[in-house]
């Protein structure tokens, strides 16, 4: 009885992990139909999310203060963290969901080049190869559609930041549980746009409007309670049942959710050329060979212990 109830439980964890994902991917869905500027747009997500990660907190009695010290070493991986957002979607308003989400697979190579930097580890040159190989089919499809130039450049910085915030996150979580830090890089991240955007918006245009409209604020709604704050639980709760590496393992999957979500919502499909399947499949394959060898690093590692 006790092994039927584990296995009903492991179920439910990867249920809730692999929505979790799903959750992940629709976000560059929301960020085409969302209307406002990108700048805006990361505000307002960082905004309604405060305010509902504070709620959950305060009525779970989670909540916790946090000294002016550990606010401000929390406040730079905020500025990461927001800069990362403003970045990914201006790669969806400059191109369009499918492009954003297949940069954020060069996340990978980034992630090879600078983790041995940051943390003093040993660079891992087949890594850092399977990452060249996504960057090729990034340019493959950069130099048959070059009416996504700005949208690509934008897709770059984006998935430098998705390479380089977990690697401080990592070290701030051996402090902060995951909802304090959540929650306190949100505040930092909404502070430091607030400063940010005036010059922003100077350096790339002043947005149309500032208020979102009816149907903006319907998205955003969407996007902060299911695909951040609810994404976020649901990531925590299956964490509780399932190992820190089989959810990073299972997260690779998030690029290939936005270009098919991409595919069948936003009918992105019908203006590509050939090639730009071709840089997906080179992008897929590194992708499928890195979470291959890293199950066959597991098992040995298994054996050996």
């Amino acid at each position: 009885m006790k092994n039927e109830e584990k296995k009903i439980k492991m179920k439910k964890a990867f249920a809730q992990l692999h929505t979790a994902v799903f959750l992940a991917g629709f976000t560059a869905i929301l960020g085409k139909l969302i209307q406002l500027n990108e700048g805006l747009l990361v505000w307002y997500r960082l905004l309604f999310s405060i305010v509902l990660l504070g709620f959950i907190a305060f009525y779970r009695k989670e909540f916790k203060r946090i000294s002016r010290t550990d606010f401000f070493q929390i406040f730079g991986v905020s500025m990461i963290l927001a800069s990362h957002w403003v970045a990914f979607y201006g790669s969806i308003k400059y191109a369009n969901a499918s492009v954003a989400v297949v940069c954020i697979s060069a996340a990978g190579f980034f992630s090879s080049l600078f983790e041995p930097i940051i943390t003093g580890k040993r660079f891992v040159w087949v890594e850092m190869i399977l990452g060249l190989l996504s960057l090729l089919g990034i340019y493959i499809i950069f130099d048959f559609h070059p009416q996504y130039k700005v949208g690509i450049i934008f897709g770059m910085f984006a998935a430098i930041g998705s390479a380089i915030f977990p690697i401080y996150n990592k070290k701030l979580l051996q402090k902060f549980t995951p909802q304090v830090l959540t929650f306190y890089e949100f505040v930092g991240g909404i502070v430091f746009l607030t400063f940010l955007l005036p010059f922003y918006f100077y350096s790339f245009g002043a947005p149309d409007y500032v208020l979102p409209k009816p149907t903006d604020l319907v998205w955003l709604l969407v996007l902060c309670v299911f695909c951040t704050v609810w994404a976020f639980q649901l990531q925590l709760s299956a964490l509780k049942k399932i190992s820190a590496f089989t959810s990073n393992l299972t997260y690779n999957l998030e690029p290939l959710y936005g270009i098919i979500l991409a595919f069948l919502i936003l009918g992105e499909g019908k203006s590509f050329h050939p090639q730009f399947y071709y840089g997906i499949l080179l992008i897929l394959a590194a992708v499928t060979i890195q979470m291959y060898r890293v199950i066959r690093h597991s098992k040995i590692k298994g054996k050996q212990s």
